[in-house]
């Protein structure tokens, strides 16, 4: 039996696109020899300087000029699609992505989902005029939707949120092509993981309140900053903190748990998350969009810190609107936040709670199965 060729296109700018894919891809694998799935970074096929616009230009915004790049932002999603900017911009971008497009031709995919907007971009006027036949489905991975995520010729989208398909629906999208599956994470988050088992692989206290560490930003400092400032607070918890892939920043928060014996677990970067969210009562974290979802599936409160302008600013509106989060502005009010949920168990059982009710850790799982029902009718 021939496999069903299914290509996962993402783009590197930001981790959240990858991590989707990956999500689908390790979905697709659970099926045996009936799905053959491959994961490919758009931007390993585009020239440099194309490359340099998506991860270090846009890097550089976010990180020391987020006012300049919240006015990029919302200019590019109120300019008319087929307008002189966006014209200027795709041209570009079809001139800088001729590889891509031959790797896709190569790869002979049935079908193709993008977890970020700019293979859906290059690929949609290929669909258009019959140069490619495969159906391409696009995966919003935020729960916001501008304007560059939406092209015609796409079979379909899937909307993390019944906010974003009504977002859709207002941008021309067809109803019936609107899918509301949530935002794909990897199969561990769909499993019950044993809170005691999972801490005593990392040497921590099951039993102790665990405050999960996994970034900083503008206004709150370091990683660092923020566990020393916790760790400050005369109270019984422990802290689990992400260095993510900053090899300086793990050597200095292990220094400081040798200071803290048993309160402070410092890791790298991982790709078990889930492992460390089930041994985690509240998490401190920026919130970006398979963050968040990884978050909701565990059923985990969340502090939210330092969001990028733009996309993680509607994550963060969106986990607060519904409860399930806090906000911090600063180092004081993190240091009041975490204070008041650490002294307020039933908010914290309440948070949880509507965590775990607006959680999806099957939508990788659906969004395969609505491609694949679609692809044999």
């Amino acid at each position: 039996m021939t496999p069903t060729i299914i290509l996962m296109l993402s783009a590197s700018a930001g981790t959240g696109h990858t991590r989707a894919a990956e999500a689908l891809r390790s979905y697709a694998a659970m099926n045996g020899g009936e799905l053959a799935a491959v994961h490919l970074d758009v931007l390993q096929f585009v020239t440099p300087l194309l490359r340099s616009i998506y991860t270090d230009v846009y890097n550089l915004l976010v990180g020391r000029a987020p006012g300049l790049w919240r006015r990029l932002y919302r200019a590019t999603d109120r300019a008319r699609p087929r307008g002189r900017v966006h014209n200027i911009r795709r041209w570009a971008e079809r001139m800088s992505s001729r590889a891509l497009l031959r790797e896709v031709a190569l790869r002979r995919p049935d079908l193709i989902i993008c977890t970020h907007f700019l293979p859906a971009e290059m690929l949609s006027p290929l669909c258009g005029s019959g140069a490619l036949t495969c159906p391409v489905w696009v995966q919003v991975t935020d729960f916001d939707l501008h304007q560059m995520w939406v092209h015609d010729h796409i079979a379909g989208y899937f909307a993390p949120n019944d906010e974003v398909a009504f977002r859709l629906r207002e941008r021309g999208i067809a109803a019936a092509a609107i899918h509301v599956t949530g935002i794909p994470i990897m199969p561990a988050f769909s499993q019950q993981l044993d809170r005691r088992g999972c801490a005593r692989a990392l040497r921590i206290q099951p039993q102790m309140m665990t405050v999960l560490l996994m970034g900083g930003g503008t206004g709150l400092g370091s990683v660092l900053q923020i566990a020393e400032r916790l760790l400050a607070l005369r109270i019984n918890f422990q802290i689990i903190a992400l260095a993510g892939k900053s090899a300086s920043t793990l050597a200095a928060l292990r220094e400081l748990a040798a200071r803290h014996p048993g309160r402070l677990t410092p890791h790298g970067y991982t790709s078990h998350i889930e492992r460390l969210m089930a041994c985690s009562d509240l998490v401190v974290t920026k919130p970006g969009g398979l963050t968040t979802a990884e978050s909701l599936a565990m059923g985990l409160p969340i502090i939210v810190i330092a969001p990028i302008p733009g996309q993680e600013e509607h994550n963060a509106n969106y986990l607060l609107e519904r409860g399930v989060a806090l906000k911090a502005f600063d180092m004081v009010t993190l240091e009041y936040r975490v204070r008041y949920l650490l002294a307020h168990p039933a908010k914290l059982e309440d948070m949880r709670s509507k965590a775990r009710a607006l959680g999806r850790p099957e939508a990788a799982r659906a969004v395969l199965d609505t491609v694949l029902a679609e692809l044999r009718t």
